[in-house]
């Protein structure tokens, strides 16, 4: 879920999930809850009752602690899918590694398949995501589904690419640049060069492609290594944001 979805929309918003609903065989729906809507739980259940489809892939924040209670006393069965951490820098305040010596990072307008895939599998494969804790879901088609998206958000605007002194690459990342914010959509280091700190040079270089003042990024709540590489690096975390499923009744 974007960060303007999560932080800056400013009303309760419902979509049909059509990608996801093709991978899947089930109708879904997508409702969200931004910080800053003011939405009411009265809204939100009544957005419940109006959907017709299978399941509904609800996110809110995390502050409404008695959302969950009342939601899960419906028709629809109530599923904890995960937490979302969302973290935020300012510019130019990133706590920089020293500069690699014959390694270069650019934006570059593709990437190979295989190695996004693979990159992918590796950073999602198993921590798994939202569409895991739910049995309606196939856990390799939500994988899949990661892949076909960063394939597709790859070729669509490129990536920035860390490559070697042998030009091998080593991390890649996918940024997205609005006008107040750059949120990292997708960053990983393949699994040979784990370990190795290349990550921070990865965040250096996305901080230096920035046009904005401010660097944003998110996590699953569980996935507490890469938040200690954000925390050490100078991004604090901003928001929270539970998903759940509701699902239909057979």
């Amino acid at each position: 879920m974007s960060w303007y979805d999560a932080l800056e929309a400013g009303e309760l918003a419902v979509r049909p999930s059509v990608e996801a609903a093709k991978r899947f065989g089930v109708s879904i729906d997508r409702m969200s809850v931004s910080a800053s809507a003011g939405t009411t739980l009265a809204e939100v259940l009544a957005a419940v009752e109006k959907s017709t489809a299978d399941v509904i892939v609800l996110r809110y924040p995390a502050r409404e602690t008695t959302w969950f209670a009342a939601l899960a006393s419906g028709p629809r069965k109530a599923l904890l899918a995960d937490t979302v951490v969302y973290w935020s820098l300012a510019v130019g305040k990133g706590r920089r590694p020293a500069p690699l010596a014959g390694f270069t990072i650019r934006m570059e307008e593709s990437a190979d398949d295989e190695l996004v895939d693979d990159l992918v599998a590796d950073i999602f494969g198993d921590s798994g995501n939202h569409y895991c804790a739910n049995p309606v879901f196939d856990r390799s088609r939500a994988l899949a589904g990661r892949q076909d998206w960063a394939r597709r958000r790859i070729a669509g605007t490129g990536a920035l690419v860390l490559r070697g002194p042998d030009r091998r690459v080593l991390a890649l990342a996918a940024i997205d640049q609005q006008s107040s914010w750059t949120e990292i959509e997708l960053a990983g280091v393949v699994p040979a060069e784990q370990g190795r700190g290349r990550y921070g040079h990865l965040l250096a270089a996305i901080e230096d492609a920035c046009t904005t003042r401010r660097l944003v990024v998110s996590a699953q709540a569980h996935q507490t290594g890469i938040q200690r590489i954000w925390a050490r690096y100078g991004f604090e975390p901003v928001h929270n944001l539970v998903t759940i499923h509701l699902v239909a009744a057979p």
